[in-house]
C-alpha cells in the first residue's frame, strides 16, 4: 500500500501510537505521520504509507485549521488541561471586550514561543522529554502565521475558537499568550484539527474502525 491515509486521531494516543496501530493492523512497515498532533488533541492526522513516506516531507508544513476552547483564568505547565495548574486568577466579564479587541494582535505573522511540553528539539532531545525530567528549557520564539482567529461561542470564562494557520503554529501557545495578555492566564482545551493541507476531517477514518476492519485502509488511500 502506497499513499496517504487520513486518520481521525482520538484524544489520548500519541501520533507515534497511531502509526504503530496502523503498522500492526495492515502489516505495512513503512508508515509515518506528517506532523505531530498532541496526545490531548484529536482530529486530522495524515499518515504516509509505503513509498509515500519518502515523498511527502513538503506536506508537514502545510496549513492547518483548528477548533478549540480557550479557558481563561487558569494557566498550566503544559498550556493545556493535561498539566499541573500553576496559577489561577478571577476572570471578570468585561474582559470579553478586551479579548475581542486583542485577537487582531494574534493574527498575521507573529512571534510565538512553543510550549515547554512539545516535540521541538533542543540539543537533539525533545523539549517534552526534558521537561518531564525536570529540565526546564526556555524555547526561543519563532515566527509563525495565523490567517484567521475567530470566536465561535462564549461560555464564560471558556471561549470556543476557530483558527486557520500555517504549519508550526501551536494552539496551546496562542491560548497561553492570550491569557497572559489579558492578565488572567489561560490554556487550551478540546483541541481538534479540522484540516491539514488538503486533507479534511470529513474524509478522515476513525482509528477504531481501522483496528476493526484493516482492509478499509486500501480503499481510502490517497495518491501522493
Amino acid at each position: 500500500m502506497d499513499g496517504i491515509l487520513v486518520i481521525d486521531k482520538p484524544r489520548g494516543p500519541t501520533s507515534h501510537d497511531v502509526v504503530q496501530t496502523i503498522r500492526r493492523a495492515t502489516g505495512v512497515r513503512k508508515v509515518g505521520h506528517l506532523g505531530t498532533l498532541d496526545p490531548a488533541a484529536s482530529g486530522v492526522l495524515p499518515v504516509a504509507m509505503g513509498r509515500a513516506t519518502k515523498k511527502t516531507s513538503h506536506l508537514i508544513a502545510s496549513d492547518k485549521v483548528y477548533e478549540f476552547v480557550l479557558k481563561l483564568g487558569m494557566a498550566t505547565e503544559t498550556d493545556d488541561d493535561e498539566g499541573r495548574i500553576i496559577s489561577e486568577q478571577p476572570v471578570p466579564p468585561e474582559l470579553l471586550i478586551c479579548l475581542e479587541e486583542l485577537l487582531a494582535q494574534f493574527t498575521g505573522w507573529i512571534m510565538q514561543r512553543p510550549p515547554r511540553f512539545s516535540a521541538v528539539k533542543v540539543g537533539g532531545r525533545r523539549a517534552c522529554d526534558l521537561a518531564r525530567r525536570g529540565k526546564w528549557v526556555e524555547l526561543k520564539p519563532r515566527r509563525v502565521r495565523v490567517d484567521s482567529l475567530k470566536i465561535v461561542e462564549v461560555l464564560w470564562p471558556e471561549v470556543r475558537m476557530h483558527m486557520e494557520c500555517g504549519g508550526g503554529t501551536y494552539v496551546r501557545s496562542i491560548c497561553r499568550d492570550i491569557g497572559q495578555a489579558l492578565g488572567c492566564g489561560g490554556h487550551a482545551r478540546d483541541i481538534r484539527r479540522l484540516r491539514h493541507g488538503c486533507y479534511t476531517i470529513e474524509e478522515a477514518l476513525p482509528l477504531e474502525e481501522i483496528k476493526a476492519r484493516p482492509q478499509i485502509c486500501r480503499e481510502h488511500l490517497h495518491a501522493f
